[in-house]
């Protein structure tokens, strides 16, 4: 989801500079949540700016680029492997556990797929 444009935000936060404006009617006018108009306000209030805070990026993942290399090799290499062997197989090599959707997140940023038949097209 992207952040709101620093225009909707800059006319927000003068709509809530107006006299007598209330935070509700503000946010209803411009379609924006409650909280998003007392969020905004207290980030004006403390850092002085409107603008959205830059997005924080999320976990790091748990392989690493050679373990993920490994991985794939193994892949490679046990092409009939389910995850849980994957994951098995993981363990053994390096004696940390990881789950099955990281296995899986691994394999399908490298466009491996799981799926042992082909597709069916019809009788």
């Amino acid at each position: 989801m992207q952040p709101y444009s620093l225009d909707l935000r800059t006319r927000v936060a003068a709509a809530c500079g107006e006299p007598g404006a209330r935070k509700t009617a503000v946010a209803q006018r411009f379609g924006v949540s409650r909280a998003f108009v007392t969020l905004l306000l207290r980030q004006q209030r403390e850092t002085g700016s409107l603008a959205p805070k830059p997005a924080r990026g999320g976990p790091a993942r748990l392989l690493s680029a050679s373990d993920q290399a490994w991985l794939v090799a193994y892949v490679g290499q046990h092409t009939d492997a389910t995850l849980a062997e994957l994951g098995a197989a993981w363990l053994a090599h390096s004696g940390r556990l990881v789950g099955q959707t990281c296995i899986w997140n691994v394999l399908d940023a490298n466009r491996l797929r799981r799926k042992k038949k082909p597709a069916c097209h019809g009788a």
